[in-house]
């Protein structure tokens, strides 16, 4: 588990429009917020996105970066891309899942239309320094903190120069 207040795993990735992100090269004014989500098969994470989506100038504006990654193919990433209201939502794909795990993510085998195995969502709240400021690991898609809730944290977070908890 990364506990609060140590680095995190570097992220090197390819995003849907051609362009790769790396989590070492980011520099926000706060944070860096990754979202893993299960993938195009999900239709929690779709609406989870979606509400990303209508929130993200918040984000920007309060010097969050914000990329959302799954271990989805780039056949499927750029399928989700297309198909979803998330035009202006960094788009990673191709996670692995060894490194999912080095990000304590669940892993889970897929059912029915699945994919054979995908990564269980996560947010990751991550200061310009790539230690971990907050994080949120789910088994399954449901429990995910809420968009909405998580920007309105980042006013008092920000304000307060509140300090990373959970490190003990």
């Amino acid at each position: 588990m990364i506990k609060p207040r140590t680095k995190t795993p570097d992220i090197h990735i390819d995003l849907v429009n051609g362009a790769k992100w790396k989590l070492s090269d980011q520099n926000p004014e706060h944070f860096t917020m990754v979202v893993f989500y299960r993938g195009k098969h999900c239709p929690v994470c779709k609406t989870y996105l979606e509400t990303l989506q209508e929130h993200l100038s918040g984000y920007i504006d309060k010097g969050v970066n914000v990329i959302a990654i799954s271990s989805d193919n780039e056949d499927v990433a750029k399928a989700t891309y297309d198909d979803w209201d998330i035009d202006d939502v960094p788009l990673g794909y191709n996670f692995s899942i060894e490194e999912a795990r080095k990000w304590s993510l669940y892993i889970s085998e897929g059912i029915k239309d699945e994919p054979k195995h995908f990564i269980e969502p996560g947010v990751f709240i991550i200061k310009p320094d790539q230690t971990l400021y907050a994080s949120s690991i789910q088994t399954m898609p449901f429990a995910r903190p809420k968009v909405e809730d998580l920007l309105k944290s980042l006013d008092f977070v920000i304000s307060k120069d509140y300090p990373a908890r959970g490190e003990a």
